[in-house]
């Protein structure tokens, strides 16, 4: 499969399929090893870093074809590096349609996927990390169902770490993603700040977790692999395949990670 087998979105050209539909947008980078999930290693490897990255990849989009399957949603990859899409073949669905990263900063980036998005057609938009995929489709349709009720709102899924998973819009705010320290415990603290200056309702839909760093990817392994039946977000098929292929190796890294998370 050749990434020119892609849809990549125009956002010069109007599609009318995609009125009346939210286009669930994964932010993704081409997942090259040491250049993506940099944060996990150690205690993964460069290598093991990326395919955990497309493990994730897998799985935030089959969590959103279910979300398609009960609410009016189309899942997108807004991609970067610009002309690297060959690097998401085997990863990504070749039905599911691309959108390229424009901007310099993350703000810009989200802005203009938005923008971009809504240019093709989509009535509303959900910006999602690549960084979730135990997230429950549940959450993504509510957020959806609100988007496209057409009142102005922005909606919002807090992480735990001070961020957010999910940002959602049905018109454009360039407001929304300006000023705000990128990579930070104020990301959602600043967002709803600035939703509050241009007067945009907030929804806030249920906290939940990233996974960027030893201490998150203890609580995932946990969850994923020892909770079994009371793991209450979605299945996550693929991460969990992984993780149990490099559990051998991992183990006591993450336990210890794990204890150290809850004294």
């Amino acid at each position: 499969m050749r990434g020119a087998r892609y849809r990549i979105l125009d956002p010069r050209r109007q599609d009318a399929q995609f009125h009346g539909r939210c286009a669930l947008a994964v932010m993704a980078k081409v997942p090259r090893a040491g250049k993506v999930k940099t944060r996990l290693a150690p205690p993964l490897d460069s290598q093991q870093a990326a395919a955990l990255n497309v493990a994730f990849l897998k799985d935030t989009i089959a969590c959103l074809r279910e979300v398609g399957k009960a609410v009016a949603a189309d899942p997108v990859i807004s991609y970067t590096p610009t002309g690297e899409e060959a690097g998401l073949a085997g990863i990504v669905p070749s039905d599911v349609a691309l959108i390229p990263q424009r901007g310099q900063d993350f703000g810009e980036r989200l802005q203009a996927t938005a923008e971009d998005l809504m240019a093709a057609g989509f009535s509303a938009v959900c910006l999602i990390d690549s960084d979730s995929p135990t997230v429950p489709p549940a959450v993504y349709v509510d957020g959806a169902r609100r988007l496209l009720a057409a009142q102005d709102c922005v909606v919002l899924g807090p992480s735990q770490d001070g961020g957010y998973y999910v940002v959602g819009v049905n018109a454009s705010h360039p407001r929304l993603f300006e000023e705000i320290a990128w990579s930070t415990d104020r990301v959602m603290e600043q967002t709803c700040e600035r939703a509050r200056e241009i007067g945009i309702p907030i929804v806030l839909l249920p906290a939940w977790f990233d996974i960027d760093d030893r201490q998150t990817l203890a609580r995932l392994y946990r969850e994923l692999l020892q909770c079994g039946e009371a793991h209450q977000g979605f299945s996550a098929a693929n991460t969990r395949r992984y993780l149990q292929a490099i559990s051998g190796q991992l183990e006591d890294e993450l336990l210890v990670s794990g204890a150290e998370a809850h004294q």
